[in-house]
């Protein structure tokens, strides 16, 4: 009989299948980091769906010839896209090469995106050194039931005992 999650780490699970739902977006100064990171894993990337912003999505079909779903660009909304997606369960992993040391007109979307896929518990690269742990982990090659937090929850049970 398989344990339930206690309530403290987990309201529900998410099942991912063995072929997992990718996320792939980067800034302007890390596309290029990005697609030479997945171009170097492209059998391993071509077994699983991926998804990306428009711009990023674009150059990775041009590029790698791999098939993308590609949402809009970032700044016109791409990033909030894959943020709907992983809240709808429709994204299982996020690799996001962001540029931590240029400005971004939509930076908040970006913070945004990072912050919904801790709160959904997608696993996020946001460097090569943590997209190459990811992608050789047994894990991706598995189904995998991640934890889900129910904040609305939590918050009501916290006010509940105040």
């Amino acid at each position: 009989m398989k344990k339930k999650p206690h309530p403290s780490i987990a309201s529900t699970t998410a099942k991912m299948k063995v072929k997992k739902r990718i996320g792939l977006v980067a800034h302007d100064y890390r596309k290029r980091d990005l697609i030479d990171w997945i171009d170097y894993n492209r059998v391993t990337l071509s077994q699983h769906e991926l998804f990306g912003t428009g711009t990023t999505g674009g150059l990775i079909q041009e590029k790698v010839g791999l098939d993308v779903h590609r949402f809009m660009s970032g700044p016109l909304g791409g990033d909030l896209q894959l943020g709907a997606a992983i809240a709808d369960n429709k994204l299982d992993i996020l690799i996001f090469f962001w540029d931590p040391l240029q400005a971004q007109p939509h930076d908040v979307d970006v913070k945004a995106l990072i912050r919904i896929c801790v709160v959904y518990n997608i696993p996020l690269a946001c460097n090569r050194s943590s997209a190459d742990f990811l992608i050789s982990s047994l894990l991706l090659t598995q189904p995998y039931e991640r934890y889900v937090v129910d904040y609305g929850k939590r918050l009501r049970e916290l006010k509940t005992e105040e």
